[in-house]
């Protein structure tokens, strides 16, 4: 073995009596080229997977017909399958993806804990167990809109409460009270199909396992997404702040209290939306961060609108796979979301852990 060189360690002679240094400027340049291409590759998948999407199915369509059929109303079988069924229903996904991606990603803000998502704490579960109470009562499908938004809203001041200690909301004590609340209502969710009648269980638990089958509806998600991204992109500079810690984020001016409260608020919102339109679906709102963090977008400049696109694209993925992996039935989209969610998840910690 070649004698150690001053100021290296053993460690750096590789096989082949190498060694690369990592210094800082390379690791900023490497940085700020991911960075650049974030957006851009998120965008070539956004539409990669649209364009799957409206070509899978029970009948497959030419990718090269997909656009003409979009564009241009001819009257044929193809044109009514996409105009119809298959471009409604992809928005709906890639919407309800971006939805939950984005309500991930700010609870992780709220927490600074890479463990925060909707369901963790309790907003998922809020809204479930009053979409599925409306179920049970036979209410009318448009009231199902305003009843997950009110479980969701009815969970978030649960939590708030419950956790408040003195005049501030510790993270620890938000993360650990909504905990308590998600499995309260996990507990009145088995409650309302334990007394459901027989013919309301099966959509009930289709619907708990995430149906996109009934989502052709895209314009509310897109635009309740499209205001709460804009107005988080507004607050990116406080939520990089806030990633630091409350204190240091408070003496840099941040108001602090209202920032929780405005996080909070709109991740319920966006949890209600994204749940009326496809019941509950996990893993998105957790790994999706999670995956853009780890490709260097620390910034939320960034981070949000990366988040949207990937989180959009990936339920996209996992709604084609859904309806064309056992054609011609159909999985819940919420299988293959846990099914692509857990490995990657696990992955993203083995990584973490490594040293």
């Amino acid at each position: 073995m070649p004698p150690r060189t001053a100021g290296l360690s053993s460690a750096c002679w590789t096989k082949t009596r190498r060694c690369s240094i990592a210094t800082p400027e390379r690791v900023t340049v490497l940085n700020l080229n991911r960075r650049t291409l974030l957006l851009p590759l998120s965008l070539v998948l956004a539409v990669a997977s649209l364009a799957l999407a409206l070509r899978l199915g029970s009948s497959d369509i030419p990718l090269i017909e997909v656009w003409g059929h979009v564009v241009a109303d001819d009257g044929s079988i193809n044109d009514q399958i996409i105009d119809r069924l298959r471009l409604p229903r992809a928005l709906s996904a890639f919407a309800v993806g971006g939805l939950l991606a984005l309500a991930g990603a700010l609870i992780q803000v709220l927490l600074r804990n890479p463990l925060g998502d909707p369901y963790v704490l309790g907003v998922s579960g809020g809204a479930s167990t009053a979409v599925l109470t409306a179920m049970l009562l036979a209410a009318p499908a448009a009231w199902y809109a305003p009843a997950a938004a009110a479980g969701a809203l009815l969970s978030t001041l649960l939590v708030f409460g419950l956790a408040r200690s003195g005049d501030d909301w510790r993270s620890e004590r938000l993360l650990l009270t909504g905990i308590v609340v998600a499995a309260g209502w996990s507990a009145l969710i088995s409650f309302v199909l334990s007394i459901s009648p027989a013919t309301h269980l099966p959509g009930m638990l289709f619907w708990l396992m995430g149906d996109l089958a009934d989502a052709d509806r895209p314009g509310l998600p897109f635009a309740v997404l499209g205001t709460a991204l804009l107005y988080c992109l507004l607050r990116a500079r406080d939520l990089n702040i806030a990633t630091q810690g409350l204190l240091q984020a408070a003496a840099l001016g941040v108001d602090t209290g209202r920032l929780r409260l405005e996080l909070y608020f709109i991740s319920a919102v966006l949890t209600a939306v994204a749940v009326t339109a496809a019941g509950a679906v996990g893993f998105v709102g957790l790994v999706t961060p999670h995956l853009v963090r780890r490709a260097g977008g620390r910034d939320h400049r960034i981070l949000l609108p990366v988040s949207v696109l990937l989180g959009g694209s990936l339920l996209v993925f996992a709604d084609t796979l859904a309806r064309t992996l056992v054609s011609p039935m159909q999985l819940p989209v919420g299988v293959l979301t846990a099914m692509i969610g857990v490995p990657v998840f696990l992955l993203l910690l083995r990584r973490q852990t490594r040293p």
